[in-house]
């Protein structure tokens, strides 16, 4: 019989670094990622979407926090870095009030910058960050959105910013011909990654609208696994969410992952069923992914004009 995938499921019913502090310490028994952090380089992937966005459509400052300071405490040598839609991560950290929260650490923000081309399923190509590869441990910090082309974005969604700059942009436009392809693209991106570990910041969330503009749900949820699929499948049932809307996790499904399978994973800690009655909600109709041709030009003018501006 195969073993089961671990997922750390934790409640916060505010943004208490001393309690974020302590999930990472369950969560890095329970996933064995706490072994062999002195002097490892480890990356934090927080959500930087855009510096236009509300501060809910980011990873949240102090969530960060309380990870920075955890991994600092097992000596880990930390860097932070994204690719956002508009702005740079700096312009992005700066505008969230992320960087003001890191003072203090010694952290280094990375641009991610330099494409590798990697070739995924149905003869995509893409140019991923070698900056996101080239570490020893990759630290994906999803916060729960929902999201209007795909349904809700959380660990495997959130990945999609190792991909490089307005090559994003392209992928949307070039390959985004149906949502279970994208959601293809989406899982072919884990299948890349250095070694990682996924902590999601479900304390305060977005609701109803997403990835931008949504209505901020006050959830009080931590969670942490190794499988980002697991993990958005486990938190699909949390939040009482039709996994067969989810493009990303149809297509999981489709290819036979197992964390696809509710039944292959194991939680730990709390249940999906002490969060029953949340109120989450995703959109009921999800909107097409490739980007109509006149807003592709007009983000493509406003990132060389942010890149301009440094």
């Amino acid at each position: 019989m195969a073993e089961k995938i671990p997922i750390v499921v934790g409640q916060s019913r505010r943004y208490d670094i001393d309690r974020i502090k302590e999930f990472c310490d369950q969560a890095a028994v329970h996933l064995k990622f706490g072994e062999r952090l002195h002097g490892a380089a480890v990356l934090l992937k927080p959500n930087l979407i855009s510096s236009r966005a509300s501060k809910l459509a980011c990873s949240d400052a102090r969530f960060v926090r309380g990870v920075a300071e955890w991994f600092t405490d097992q000596g880990a040598r930390l860097a932070i870095g994204d690719s956002p839609s508009f702005g740079s991560a700096a312009q992005v950290m700066k505008k969230m009030g992320l960087a003001a929260e890191l003072e203090g650490l010694e952290i280094k923000v990375v641009e991610f910058k330099t494409p590798k081309e990697h070739q995924l399923t149905h003869g995509v190509k893409v140019g991923i960050a070698e900056e996101a590869l080239g570490c020893d441990l990759l630290v994906n910090l999803p916060r729960i959105k929902a999201h209007s082309q795909m349904y809700v974005t959380i660990a495997v969604k959130n990945l999609f910013g190792i991909v490089c700059g307005m090559r994003k942009a392209m992928c949307h436009m070039k390959n985004g011909l149906s949502h279970r392809k994208f959601g293809d693209l989406m899982l072919d991106l884990t299948t890349v990654l250095p070694s990682s570990v996924t902590l999601v910041d479900g304390i305060e969330v977005m609701s109803r609208r997403g990835p931008i503009n949504g209505e901020l749900l006050e959830l009080g949820c931590l969670c942490a696994g190794n499988d980002p699929v697991a993990v958005d499948t486990l938190l699909l049932s949390l939040l009482e969410l039709d996994s067969r809307k989810c493009p990303i996790w149809r297509a999981a499904a489709a290819r036979e992952f197992s964390g696809a399978r509710l039944e292959a994973i194991a939680c730990l800690g709390l249940a999906p069923e002490d969060f029953r009655g949340s109120g989450f909600r995703a959109p009921s109709f999800l909107n097409p992914v490739p980007f109509n041709p006149f807003r592709f030009l007009r983000s493509s003018l406003r990132r060389a004009m942010a890149a301009a501006s440094g």
